[in-house]
């Protein structure tokens, strides 16, 4: 791959590294050894703008492709070479469970968020989370992290997805003409932008509780400007031969 050369210094005044560092091509080839290691790909971002730029500007985006290389072609297949919210909010999507803090934005529970190294993302699984007539857009939907034991809360399961092109999606429109309210103190925690609550909005279809394998009326979640979802629902119980089964 052919990487961009950056011709303007854009390094900060007190960065160490003004003098000479490695070349992006050797960044790069170093990287894909590692095979994208996306903490050390955040660890980079920390050393000055100049290695913060490579990161967001060429590092996640490697990292989404590889990790997930379907869901990244579908999701630029309308002909944009970028993505909505940018590529580390997308990276940081893929891997990452946001969990939830007190008095945040599911308001009964806290549970720190953590890497989720293995996450399948759905295409399929997305339309249950539509309703009908907004089933011709595109989304993406992770299986439910799981939490188990939550005291009162029972099993909680986090989720998180991505539109592709939400900005012209059907799932935008309705929000905006049922009138939809940005959440008053939450964002998105992966681009920061504003969060529609698709409860509020009811637009929550009963379908989406069938996929999680959740209790119809213990399930939420959010949408942001930029097409990031996440949601929270309480998990049914397992069945007994279920069980023996996850056993096995």
């Amino acid at each position: 791959m052919i990487i961009t050369k950056q011709y303007r210094c854009i390094h900060s005044a007190s960065c160490i590294c003004t003098k000479g560092h490695l070349s992006e091509d050797v960044i790069f080839l170093l990287l894909q050894h590692l095979n994208w290691n996306p903490k050390i790909i955040a660890t980079l971002s920390c050393v000055c703008k100049w290695f913060d730029d490579l990161v967001k500007r060429v590092l996640w985006k490697e990292f989404c492709r590889t990790r997930a290389p379907k869901m990244m072609h579908d999701l630029q297949s309308s002909g944009s070479h970028s993505v909505d919210g940018n590529w580390s909010a997308l990276g940081k999507l893929l891997i990452y469970c946001s969990g939830c803090k007190k008095d945040g934005l599911f308001n009964k529970i806290q549970i720190p968020g953590h890497f989720a190294h293995r996450t399948r993302f759905s295409r399929t699984s997305g339309k249950s989370f539509l309703l009908p007539n907004c089933r011709t857009d595109v989304l993406y939907v992770s299986d439910p992290c799981e939490h188990l034991d939550q005291g009162e809360e029972g099993d909680v399961g986090f989720f998180r997805g991505v539109f592709k092109s939400f900005a012209t999606s059907k799932v935008r429109k309705m929000l905006i003409r049922r009138g939809a309210k940005f959440h008053e103190s939450e964002f998105c925690p992966y681009c920061k932008a504003k969060l529609w609550s698709m409860l509020q909005a009811k637009m929550i279809p009963q379908s989406a509780s069938c996929r999680l394998g959740a209790y119809e009326d213990c399930i939420e979640y959010f949408v942001c400007l930029n097409g990031h979802v996440l949601g929270v629902c309480t998990l049914l119980p397992l069945s007994d031969s279920e069980e023996v089964s996850e056993l096995d």
